[in-house]
Order: structure tokens, then sequence, then C-alpha cells
């Protein structure tokens, strides 16, 4: 029975690049899947393609690439992801000057866009999914609205002859999705094929979190040689049950404990995970050891898809100031809550919206109520973070708290600073009828 190999490239936009060259190189893979935008991520990426047109895509597109295209084309492996973000076509043209920088002939690159959907939010009246503000009263300080796209557009450049599928906003499993819809011609209605492989996708999206990343707790749950956590890779089947596992010899492990963890990642409703291209149900989903390194997944199912499309909408919401300052030896966490008082006082002049005060070793994670029994640190480090309406409102706050050094308790240090804009966001539905992509190709 033909099974189809997929790996995990990358889990965020942030990730590391060696696991993904180790999956290339010794994975036996088909398909190579770089996940790499988040809701922040892309709205960040929305701001710098305004500032600059031939900007947008992910920032580690070029080294990503650099890294992996030699062997992909060597042995045959397509690449999909979404680190398009807001410029999929910019990072199209880039990613085909890197192929013909490397004399490598005849790759076709798809760009997927039509998940920009700015225009149609200023001009419709899109279903709020979460509790906050309307678009009304956020108006012109909207800068980025984007669908999340199904399979449909991987699909058609695959059919196409794509070697390479580049994105913006698709949702995370409809990157794994689609290869296998392809690769075994499933019928886009068969909602149980397309629930568990949705559960594949869900499960690879992340990257080293199924393969001990985010799992280790030493003492409790250790993962071997984590600092070369090797990145999952996933062997199919024609009924859509797979194989999760790794690279030989790379580091961490995938046990079914691993699975359940990921399984469980960022579900709300196991019977009804809501996707472009089907309403997954996780709730008979099995996950069994198979072996060293390897689980059997299977029982995944789902329902017809739903008839509007998720769209995470970003907006300025002002600026944020903060200011983080050191105190250590007897009396540290004393001297901190001093530094707090005064830093108090002289911000309640000024109109700070959630200002926050955090004695970082003591109660910034877990608040004040679960953290007052904790013993009393040897070194603390006060920080103070609070939003307002313009720039030079929030600049008030580091300055503040570089006054510490010679206006506040003894033995204040390692003073720093920042304002930046804050950017917000609201998840949106739009009818899917209303969104409609578009198929760009490089060829080197």
């Amino acid at each position: 029975m033909r099974t189809v190999r997929i790996g995990s490239g990358a889990g965020f936009s942030g990730d590391r690049i060696d696991p993904a060259v180790e999956l290339a190189s010794k994975g036996g893979i088909s398909y190579l899947i770089f996940e790499c935008l988040a809701e922040r991520t892309i709205a960040l990426a929305q701001q710098r393609k305004r500032k600059d047109p031939s900007q947008g895509y992910d920032p580690l597109l070029a080294e990503r690439m650099e890294a992996v295209l030699p062997l992909c084309r060597e042995k045959g492996i397509k690449i999909i992801t979404n680190m398009g973000a807001a410029n999929p076509v910019a990072a199209a043209v880039l990613t085909r000057q890197i192929v013909q920088g490397m004399g490598l002939k005849g790759l076709r690159i798809a760009a997927v866009t039509g998940d920009d959907v700015l225009d149609l939010m200023r001009n419709s009246a899109p279903t709020l999914e979460d509790d906050g503000p309307s678009l009304e009263s956020i108006g012109d300080r909207i800068v980025s609205a984007n669908a999340y796209l199904g399979v449909d557009s991987i699909l058609e450049a695959l059919s196409e002859g794509a070697d390479m599928v580049i994105t913006g906003r698709v949702a995370d499993p409809s990157l794994f999705l689609a290869p296998l819809i392809h690769e075994f011609d499933w019928p886009l209605d068969h909602w149980p094929l397309l629930g568990q492989g949705t559960v594949i996708g869900h499960l690879l999206e992340c990257a080293g979190q199924v393969s001990g990343g985010y799992f280790a707790d030493p003492g409790y749950k250790d993962v071997p040689n984590l600092a070369w956590l090797g990145f999952p890779l996933a062997e199919v089947s024609p009924d859509g049950s797979a194989t999760i596992t790794k690279a030989e010899g790379s580091g961490g492990l995938i046990t079914q404990v691993t699975g359940k963890e990921q399984l469980l990642y960022e579900i709300q409703d196991p019977t009804a995970y809501l996707t472009p291209d089907v309403v997954a149900d996780f709730s008979n989903v099995e996950i069994r050891d198979a072996g060293y390194d390897r689980i059997h997944v299977s029982g995944g199912s789902g329902r017809a898809r739903p008839g509007t499309l998720k769209t995470s909408v970003g907006y300025f919401d002002g600026y944020q100031g903060e200011g983080q300052i050191s105190y250590a030896g007897p009396g540290a966490l004393a001297r901190a809550r001093l530094a707090r008082e005064i830093l108090e006082t002289r911000l309640a002049t000024s109109a700070f919206q959630e200002l926050r005060f955090d004695f970082i070793g003591c109660d910034a994670i877990h608040g004040t109520p679960l953290s007052r029994m904790a013993g009393e640190p040897y070194e603390v480090r006060l920080r103070v973070a609070g939003k307002a309406d313009t720039l030079k409102q929030a600049s008030i706050i580091p300055r503040e708290v570089e006054g510490l050094y010679t206006n506040g308790p003894a033995g204040g240090g390692g003073v720093t600073t920042s304002t930046k804009e804050t950017i917000a966001m609201l998840a949106m539905l739009v009818p899917r009828e209303l969104v409609a992509y578009q198929i760009h190709f490089e060829v080197s």
C-alpha cells in the first residue's frame, strides 16, 4: 500500500532551521511543510509591507530556502509554506532569485494570494467571533484583515505542477492536508477523510512540540537530547491513518503521551474543530505506541465544512511603554516594593490604560494570589508596563523607571526600557463565497 511521508519544517516564524535540513536529508519525505504564521505575525508583516511594498514575507524566508532548497531539489521534495505572510508574490520572486543563484533550473514556485480581505472588512458587516470592539469603533485604525484559506488554492497549485507553494494566511492543518488530498485523490466532500487528515496536520503543525519540545519537565517528563530536537514527520496511508516519527538519531522523543498532549493543544471542542476544509471531530482519535519514537494515529472524523471563514483583524491600539529594573541582595524584595510605590505615585497623574506592575521571579506569571506563599528571593526584577494613546505619553514609563537609578531605593540596576506600537487582534467570520484566491507562478 502506497504511503506519503510529510515532514514538519517549522512550527512558528522564528523556529530553528537545522531540524528541517535534517528531515530533508534523512527523513525520506515527499513534502516539507513550513508553518510560520500566527495572528500577530501577519499583522506585523502587513505593517512591514505598508512601509516597504517589497517586504511583508517571513524574515527567515531566504535563510530557510538557502538551507533546504538544494536538498529538496535533489530529492524531489515539494515545499509548502505560509511564509508569504502579507506578501506571497514578493516571497515567490525572492525564492526564484535564490533558486537561480544556486543554479537550480525548472523550479515552479506558486504564490497564493486572496487571503487579504481588508477592503472587504471596510465594506461589509462581518460577524464578530469573540467579545471585542466593533469594526465601526475601530474605524481607520485597522491595519490588516486576513481570512483563513483552506486547501483549495494549494491543490490547484500542486495540480499545475508547483514544486513549491507559498501562501499567506492559510489554516495551519490545511498546509498538511492539501498534499494528502492531492496524493490520494480524496474527494473534497469526504468529511471523515478530511477530518482524519486534519488530525495529522494538527499533530505536525507545531513541529517540535509533538517530538518532546514544550513537553519536557525534568524529573517528571524527561526528554533525551533536547538540544538537538528532531522535528516530526508523518507516514500517511490512503485511509488517513498515519505513523508519526522523526529522523533516526535526532533528539527528543515521540510517544503516545507527547502525541496526546499535542492533540489537545489549542482545542476547545474536540468534537468540532473548525477549519476552512472540514469540521473535524477528534473525539474518537486513537494514538498508540508503534515502536521506538513511533506512534500510530487513527480515528479522526469530520462533517461538512463551515459556511464562513475565520478572519484575523489587526488594528492599532495605542502605544506601550515598559521599564524594568533589578534589585539584589538582602532586602531585595522590600526595595523593589518601595520602587513600585514610587512609580505608582508618580504615574497616578497620567492616564494610562492597563497599567501593571510585576515582580519577575515572584508573581509576574501566576499573580499575587498564587505566588504569595513562595519564599522571598535573593534577587528580583521589577517590571512596569502600561498602554497610552500617544507615543509621548507612553514614554513616561521608561523615563520614570530610569529615574529610579538615583531617585529610588538603593542598589537598583540593569534598567531596560522600550516604547512601541500596540497591535490588537479581533476574530471575525465572513461568508466564504466573498473570498477568492489567486495563484501567481514564478519559474526558475
